[in-house]
């Protein structure tokens, strides 16, 4: 499953509500077209919504579907093709791409099958004997960067397309939870490294959950602390949440407005006196009266530091190592028992 190409000939929204990485929609029935035998199947049975799904697909329309479907396999040759149960749309898909000359196989139990699998692998590796290691660390000490340097790591906030923070969202959405569970899923089943390690999350991220399990398997995880000075952080933070989202693309006004919003979410956390002062700055940054990195760092000592002491307090007993990116990038490339 982990690394097929997959032909999904799912009407859009059944791929919307959940998807497997590596597939691509190239639907058999359009949502209408979809709605229009669906209802024809619960007023007039099974032969009248074949009928009517022949004839909202005909000919000309037929071929122009599998046209697509054929440029996909040409650049995906070891595809395979699925709707949702493996039943009667990827059979027709299937008999349609082998009469013009691809013989493409189908996946047996659709996309249900699949994301049977990938639930039942996550709660399998919460109980794997793989030993997991979780990176802890004040926030701005660059731990997903380090993350993503790492052989043996899996990125949970890249897979969620979310940094974690009240501050980390992205101006893309992120993916569904069955769409986000099914990558980490997949991810799993090709890590293969002895060890996996892992960022410290809190149970979500963004607004997707972390599969319990697999959440209470990394409360329990050795930590690794990883640490930087309080300029170096800042640096970072504002390197990465501003000087890059600009050179991304993304407005001066909209990532003020953006960053105000969040701000405005944590409002009640922060109190009165310090979201104002801290909103003050971030205005006048944005303003261009004040600097980045006057916010940040008024935000990193009032609000996430103080938050990080009170949360390392319960989990002291489980740090195994601290050091440097350098110190604990040479550590976790081979961890001690």
């Amino acid at each position: 499953m982990a690394g097929t190409p997959l032909l999904d000939v799912r009407a859009p929204v059944e791929y919307a509500q959940g998807s497997l990485p590596g597939s691509h929609n190239l639907p058999i029935l359009t949502d209408a077209e979809r709605t229009q035998v669906g209802l024809t199947y619960k007023s007039a049975g099974h032969a009248a919504a074949v009928a009517l799904g022949h004839q909202l697909v005909d000919a000309a329309e037929r071929a122009v579907r599998v046209a697509r479907w054929s440029e996909f396999i040409a650049h995906h040759p070891h595809a395979q093709v699925m709707c949702w149960r493996g039943g009667q749309r990827s059979q027709l898909a299937q008999a349609w791409l082998a009469a013009a000359g691809h013989h493409v196989p189908r996946i047996v139990g659709g996309y249900k099958a699949l994301r049977r699998v990938c639930v039942e692998t996550l709660e399998a590796a919460a109980t794997s004997t793989t030993p997991w290691w979780v990176i802890a660390g004040r926030t701005g000490v660059q731990k997903t960067l380090l993350i993503r340097q790492l052989h043996n790591s899996i990125d949970l906030e890249g897979l969620a397309h979310h940094r974690g923070s009240a501050f980390g969202a992205h101006p893309q959405p992120q993916p569904t939870p069955a769409s986000f569970e099914n990558a980490l899923a997949c991810k799993y089943l090709r890590h293969t490294a002895d060890t996996v390690v892992l960022e410290d999350e809190s149970r979500t991220i963004g607004r997707l959950a972390l599969p319990q399990a697999w959440h209470a398997r990394m409360q329990e995880a050795p930590l690794v602390l990883l640490e930087a000075s309080q300029d170096a952080r800042i640096a970072h933070i504002v390197d990465e949440y501003v000087t890059q989202a600009l050179a991304s693309g993304e407005t001066q006004r909209a990532l003020h407005v953006r960053y105000r919003d969040s701000l405005q979410r944590i409002s009640r956390r922060l109190g009165g006196a310090l979201h104002t002062r801290i909103q003050t700055l971030l205005d006048a940054a944005f303003a261009n009266t004040g600097s980045h990195e006057a916010w940040v760092a008024a935000l990193l000592q009032g609000y996430y530091d103080p938050m990080y002491d009170y949360q390392l307090t319960n989990k002291r007993q489980r740090i195994r190592f601290q050091g440097d990116r350098q110190a604990v990038a040479e550590f976790l490339s081979d961890p001690a028992p």
